[in-house]
């Protein structure tokens, strides 16, 4: 069997609002002992690619619509949460916000990066994280179904 050599992309990192941060770290030390960049994803839940309607069903006309300062708030506040973890963006680590379904959104990212891996949290615990789950289906899994990169699925810390 041909050994292949571990690629040299990225590592991408889904984050959602209620992040861990033994996740966080987790990803930043993978990130680090592979000496590859860290980019840090999180998917806007309230928003989605309009290129994904039937053409004659789309009411909008872009990907880039006009700039609405409330919904940069929440990934302005979770780039905040990242940088007291993590420092400042740069060569160690990036941070990106995408739109449309989690999963179908970090594969596209994972595809046009050219990532090493994917890391994704086990999920949180409780009532509405279980209904999340059950309506969206979980994550990780759609993840390692819809791609041939490897899923990292972290556990909570203690």
């Amino acid at each position: 069997m041909p050994s292949e050599e571990w690629p040299d992309g990225p590592i991408i990192l889904g984050v959602d609002w209620n992040f861990s941060e033994h996740l966080i770290r987790t990803a930043e030390a993978l990130a680090a002992a592979l000496k590859v960049h860290l980019v840090c994803a999180f998917v806007d839940p309230a928003s989605y690619l309009i290129e994904w309607e039937p053409v004659n069903q789309r009411v909008a006309l872009s990907l880039d619509p006009s700039i609405n300062e409330e919904a940069e708030f929440p990934s302005g506040e979770l780039q905040a949460k990242l940088e007291a973890i993590l420092g400042k963006p740069g060569d160690r680590w990036s941070f990106r916000v995408l739109n449309g379904d989690v999963p179908k959104a970090l594969n596209r990212l994972a595809e046009n990066t050219h990532a090493a891996l994917l890391v994704v949290g086990a999920g949180r615990k409780g009532t509405l994280a279980w209904l999340d789950r059950t309506l969206e289906g979980p994550v990780a899994e759609a993840l390692a179904h819809r791609q041939q990169r490897p899923v990292l699925v972290v556990p909570e810390g203690r």
